[in-house]
């Protein structure tokens, strides 16, 4: 066991990385999903049945069997979003001018290592960060009322048991640990001065800041039917977290006191991704996903402030969210490995309830990638992602949930560009190896 020891201590240096990473969120609403420079490539097509090796126990914990011996893979995502808010000449505050580019570059890594007991036992463990959000537009801007600056950051550790129950199922379960942080920042007005203050240059600022650790868990299940076809299902559950901070605005504006403590909860959805890959030739392998997120678990959440009396709010009440993918690989050769894919996301905010926090949409992701044999131990991933978002307006008018008397249309322009990488590694000696359990795909 001092192998696996090991192994554990290897994913604890992947989550010390994660602590320095924020992440701009590149999967529907606040949700990261690149946790797998080799699934990337194929727009995470098949992330549930081992398109991604390892990495895919982000999605589907059983994978983990596929894993023979001792592994372990790093993989880090550079995101680098464009998102402008232009706001229409109508918009009373036009004259402040637009957001500029409100999209912050990130480096997203993420961790896996996997021990295999024996025949019908393996071990594992994942350091990711499935959320974060980094939005920040100018100082003083014409939508300042309803944002400046906007972060979500987490960490999630979730260790893994997974079974081979025989050659054609194994299982995977495992405990996950999630701490979630959240800031908020918005301009009010000047203490003393009318509410359309708010929006003039110079105006102060309100900050919500919060955070919390939450417990949930992973589970999921491979099958393999006949020889060149796995099925994988995978699921994440929700975590709950009672989010503990401050809220701070000046004297005036949130009663008697510039700062309070405050209290909120919030829920990130639980998951559901299912995969297909399919052997059509010793060289090619085309793979397929669906992935269904529980956004519309997310509500309003109050902000409960001293005396458990509510101070203001976190209006979401997202829909949920859906995901659809098409991939393909060819092995060129021993070494060699190209991958190509496309997908299709539904965005659970729409124009009733997009903000200028987060102007999401509906987008067509096109990803390519690579991957790099160096011996029976070593193997290196890299891959490149263009998102192309849907045409994007915010209308923030009477009846829109953050509509605060000053009315805001908008359009939005966006696209991301993403780059992401992976080392692949085996600790033992393939050749004395347990024996693997019958493998789709060669690691």
């Amino acid at each position: 066991m001092g192998r696996l020891s090991r192994s554990l201590s290897l994913a604890a240096v992947s989550l010390a990385a994660l602590i320095a990473a924020q992440g701009g969120a590149q999967a529907g609403a606040f949700a990261l999903r690149e946790q797998s420079a080799t699934a990337q490539g194929y727009s995470f097509a098949g992330a549930a049945s081992g398109s991604g090796y390892l990495s895919s126990m982000f999605w589907n914990p059983a994978v983990i069997t596929m894993a023979p011996g001792w592994q372990s893979e790093w993989h880090a995502s550079v995101i680098i979003p464009r998102v402008d808010i232009n706001p229409l000449p109508s918009v009373p505050t036009f004259v402040f001018g637009g957001s500029g580019d409100i999209g912050e570059d990130a480096v997203v890594p993420a961790g896996y290592s996997s021990y295999q007991i024996n025949d019908t036992l393996w071990l594992g463990v994942s350091s990711t960060t499935p959320y974060g959000l980094v939005t920040d537009p100018r100082q003083n801007w014409s939508g300042q009322l309803y944002s400046r600056s906007s972060r979500i950051f987490s960490v999630n550790v979730n260790p893994v048991l997974g079974v081979k129950v025989n050659d054609w199922l194994s299982v995977a379960v495992g405990p996950s640990l999630q701490y979630f942080d959240i800031r908020l920042k918005r301009a009010v007005p000047f203490p003393g001065g009318p509410a359309t203050s708010a929006v003039l240059p110079g105006a102060p600022s309100a900050i919500l800041d919060g955070d919390d650790v939450g417990f949930g868990f992973t589970a999921g299940v491979t099958i393999t039917p006949f020889a060149g076809t796995t099925i994988g299902v995978g699921y994440r559950s929700q975590v709950e977290h009672e989010l503990e901070g401050d809220l701070s605005a000046p004297f005036g504006s949130i009663g008697p006191f510039a700062q309070i403590p405050i209290t909120a909860k919030l829920k990130t959805p639980d998951q559901l991704t299912i995969g297909l890959s399919q052997v059509i030739t010793p060289n090619i392998t085309v793979h397929a996903g669906f992935e269904w997120t529980n956004w519309s678990v997310l509500k309003t959440p109050l902000v409960i402030g001293p005396g458990g009396v509510a101070v203001t709010d976190i209006p979401l009440n997202y829909e949920d969210g859906f995901f659809y993918s098409l991939g393909a690989d060819y092995r060129l050769n021993e070494q060699w490995t190209l991958r190509a894919g496309l997908a299709y996301e539904q965005s659970p905010i729409d124009t009733e309830i997009r903000s200028t926090r987060l102007p999401d949409n509906d987008r067509i992701w096109a990803s390519l990638g690579a991957s790099y044999q160096w011996n029976d131990r070593l193997s290196f991933d890299l891959a490149y992602t263009h998102i192309f978002a849907k045409e994007t307006d915010i209308r923030i008018l009477p009846g829109h949930q953050d509509y605060a008397g000053l009315p805001y249309v908008a359009d939005v322009d966006s696209d991301v560009d993403i780059v992401s990488a992976a080392v692949r590694y085996r600790w033992d000696d393939p050749k004395v190896a347990i024996p693997a359990v019958p493998l789709v795909r060669k690691y």
